[in-house]
C-alpha cells in the first residue's frame, strides 16, 4: 500500500517503480510508430521547405555586405557575442551567490512562457533569455542581407521565422518545466499518452504529421454541428445539392445559393445554432440552398476549373432555377467559391445570360497582384513540389494544404499544440471551428495548377482575362449588383487585396463591408454575440488606406446590414417553399452524403 508521503514525492520507490512502468509501454508504442512510419507514402520533399538556392543567395549577400561594410555587421556581431557572454556570467554569478529571485525580464509578454520557472529557476531564465537573444540575431542577420530579390527576402524572412518558432525551449522535453513537472506529477503517464497521441496523428494521415487541434469524437455531423433542417435535393458527381426547410411562413421570391470553398467542408456556415448563418438566412425568411462540395480521390485527377464552373455553378443555379420555378437567384461565394464565382459572373456576361440577379464574395480574392502572407509559397519551386504531388498522386492531399496553412500561424496551430498533445499528454479540446478546420477536402490535380498558376501567380483574371471555357474572362464583366465582405485581420485573403479585387469589376453597383477578425471569425460572427464590429464606406473609387481612413465603424455583426442589403434584391414575401415540392425526389437528409466522405477514405 503507498503511503501519502510516497504518492507525493517523486523520488519514493513506489512512484518510481510506477514510473518505469508506464516508460516501459514506451516499447510496445515503438512498434506501432515503426509499423506507420514503414507504410508512410510520403510526398515531395520541395514541399517542406525551401531549396537550398536560397540559403545560398542569402549567405551570398550576407558576405558581400560583409565585405563593403563590415563595420556594421562586426558591429552586430560583437553585439551579438556581448550579450551571450555577459548574459552567462551574470548567470554563473547567480547561481555562485544562491540566488533564486526572480530575473529582471523585459521582452514582450509571450504565452509560451507563462509558468514562473521561466522568471524564478536559474537554469529556465538563462536558456529563455539566450534563446531571445539567439532569435534577434537571427532576425538581424537576415535584415542586413540587402542585395536580394524582395520576393526572396520576404521567403527569407518568413522561414527565418520559422526557424526561430520551431527552436524555442518550449518545444523540447528537456527546456519545457510545464512538460516535465506534468511528466513527474503523473509518473511519466503523460509521456506515454503523448506518445499514443503522435502516433494516432500519424495513423490517422498515413504517416503525414498533423497535429490534431480537437477532439473529433465530440463531434457527429447533422448531431451536434451541421444541424438545420433540409434536404439534399439534387447531387452529381461535383456536389450535393442541400434545400433547408424554411421556418418561416413566407420567403423572399429569389431564391439564394451558397457556394462555400471545396478546400474545406461547408458546414462552417452550420456548426451549431448559435453561430449558424445558414440557420440565421432561414430565420430571415429565405429559399436558401447550399453546394456541399464533393471529396475529390485520385479518379478526379482531370477535374479543372471549367468542371468546377460547368457542373458546378452552372449546374447549380439552373437546378435552384427549376426548383423554385425562378428565372434568376442571388448568389455567395466564400474563399476560392468566390474567386471561381467571379469567373462564373464573368462567363454568364460572355454568354448573355441573366440568371444571378446579385452577387456577396465573403474574403474572396480576385486580384492576386500582391500575394501576400503566401508568397512563400506561391513561388516556382514550391509549385513545382505541387504539381509533382499531383502528378504523381492525381490530387493536391489534404494534408498539404492544412500544414501550409498551418504554419501561417505556426506557434498558434503547429508546436502550442503539439507541446501539449505530444509531450503533456492532453486530448485535443471539444472545439467545433477546430473541428472543422480539421475536415479537409483534397483538391484534383488540374484544378490545383489551373489555380495557382493562372490565377495566383499569373493573376491572369484581373490581369489578361483567364481562359476558360472558350472565352477569356475578366473583372470588367462582372456587372450585377454586387456586395464583399472582407475581414480586417484575415492572413489568407487580405481585405485590402480583396477590396483591390472588388474595385476592377465592372459593376456599377458595389458594397464593401470590413468586418473585424479573421478569415472565419469576422464571417461566423452572429448579431448574438455582439462581438466583432465592422467598417463601412461607400466611396471606392480611392485606394484602401484612404477608403479605410474614411470609412465608419459600427458596432456589431455585419450580418444585419446585409441582410437588408440582400432584402432589397430578393423580391416580395410569397408562401414558403419546402423541399419535395411538387412531388420533387429527395435525396437525403441535410447535411447529405458527401460532407461526411473524409480526405483518405
Amino acid at each position: 500500500m503507498t503511503t501519502e508521503s510516497e504518492s507525493s514525492d517523486p523520488s519514493a520507490p513506489a512512484a518510481l517503480s510506477r514510473m518505469a512502468q508506464n516508460l516501459k509501454k514506451v516499447e510496445a508504442l515503438t512498434e506501432r510508430l515503426t509499423r506507420v512510419m514503414a507504410s508512410r507514402e510520403g510526398h515531395q520533399p520541395a514541399l517542406d521547405a525551401p531549396n537550398q538556392q536560397l540559403f545560398a543567395k542569402a549567405a551570398q549577400s550576407y558576405w558581400a555586405e560583409a565585405m563593403t561594410n563590415p563595420a556594421r555587421l562586426m558591429e552586430h556581431q560583437m553585439g551579438y557575442w556581448t550579450k551571450s557572454v555577459t548574459h552567462f556570467v551574470e548567470a554563473q554569478q547567480a547561481l555562485a551567490s544562491g540566488a533564486v529571485a526572480p530575473v529582471a525580464d523585459d521582452s514582450v509578454p509571450d504565452k509560451r512562457f507563462a509558468n514562473p520557472l521561466w522568471q524564478t529557476h536559474p537554469y529556465f531564465s538563462f536558456i529563455k533569455q539566450q534563446y531571445l537573444i539567439n532569435a534577434e540575431a537571427l532576425r538581424q542577420a537576415v535584415e542586413d542581407a540587402q542585395d536580394m530579390d524582395p520576393a526572396e527576402k520576404k521567403r527569407l524572412v518568413y522561414f527565418s521565422q520559422q526557424i526561430i518558432a520551431m527552436m524555442s525551449p518550449t518545444n523540447f522535453l528537456a527546456t519545457n518545466p510545464d512538460v516535465l513537472e506534468r511528466a513527474v506529477e503523473t509518473e511519466g503517464e503523460s509521456l506515454v499518452k503523448g506518445l499514443e497521441n503522435l502516433i494516432a496523428d500519424l495513423e490517422a494521415n498515413n504517416g503525414e504529421l498533423v497535429v490534431k487541434l480537437a477532439d473529433d469524437s465530440a463531434f457527429e455531423l447533422g448531431r451536434n454541428i451541421a444541424t438545420t433542417p433540409g434536404k439534399v435535393v439534387f447531387r452529381n458527381r461535383m456536389f450535393e445539392l442541400i434545400q433547408y426547410t424554411p421556418s418561416t411562413e413566407e420567403v423572399h421570391k429569389t431564391p439564394l445559393l451558397i457556394f462555400p470553398p471545396w478546400i474545406n467542408k461547408f458546414y462552417i456556415l452550420d456548426l451549431k445554432a448559435q453561430n449558424s448563418l445558414v440557420k440565421w438566412l432561414v430565420d430571415q425568411g429565405y429559399t436558401l440552398f447550399v453546394v456541399s462540395w464533393v471529396n475529390p480521390d485520385a479518379s478526379y485527377a482531370q477535374i479543372g476549373m471549367e468542371d468546377y464552373v460547368e457542373e458546378g455553378y452552372l449546374t447549380a443555379i439552373e437546378e435552384v432555377k427549376a426548383i423554385t420555378e425562378e428565372k434568376r437567384v442571388n448568389v455567395v461565394g466564400y474563399c476560392i467559391a468566390g474567386t471561381t464565382l467571379a469567373l462564373t459572373l464573368s462567363l454568364l456576361k460572355k454568354r448573355g445570360d441573366p440568371s444571378v440577379k446579385s452577387a456577396t464574395f465573403f474574403t474572396a480574392l480576385t486580384d492576386f497582384s500582391d500575394q501576400g502572407e503566401f508568397q512563400p509559397f506561391l513561388t516556382n519551386d514550391f509549385i513545382d513540389g505541387i504539381e509533382a504531388e499531383t502528378a504523381d498522386k492525381g490530387i493536391l492531399p489534404s494534408v498539404v494544404m492544412a500544414r501550409t496553412f498551418s504554419f501561417l500561424r505556426s506557434n498558434d496551430l503547429v508546436y502550442g499544440p503539439a507541446v501539449r498533445s505530444y509531450m503533456m499528454g492532453e486530448t485535443p479540446p471539444a472545439f467545433d471551428l477546430l473541428y472543422w478546420n480539421g475536415d479537409g477536402a483534397n483538391l484534383p490535380g488540374q484544378m490545383a495548377m489551373q489555380y495557382l498558376r493562372g490565377l495566383c501567380q499569373r493573376n491572369e483574371l484581373a490581369e489578361g482575362g483567364f481562359k476558360l471555357l472558350g472565352e477569356r474572362l475578366t473583372l470588367d464583366d462582372i456587372d450585377v449588383p454586387l456586395c464583399a465582405i472582407a475581414c480586417e485581420t484575415d492572413h489568407i485573403a487580405p481585405w485590402k487585396d480583396c477590396y483591390r479585387g472588388v474595385q476592377r469589376m465592372g459593376s456599377e453597383d458595389k458594397t464593401f463591408i470590413m468586418a473585424q477578425s479573421g478569415h472565419i471569425a469576422g464571417i461566423v460572427n452572429p448579431p448574438s454575440r455582439n462581438k466583432y464590429g465592422h467598417y463601412v464606406n461607400g466611396d471606392l473609387g480611392q485606394d484602401f488606406a484612404a477608403w479605410r481612413e474614411a470609412a465608419k465603424f459600427h458596432e456589431g455583426s455585419w450580418w444585419p446590414r446585409w441582410g437588408k442589403w440582400l432584402a432589397k434584391r430578393a423580391g416580395k414575401m410569397i408562401p414558403a417553399r419546402f423541399p419535395g415540392d411538387g412531388g420533387r425526389e429527395t435525396l437525403a437528409d441535410a447535411p447529405g452524403d458527401y460532407v461526411a466522405r473524409k480526405a483518405n477514405d
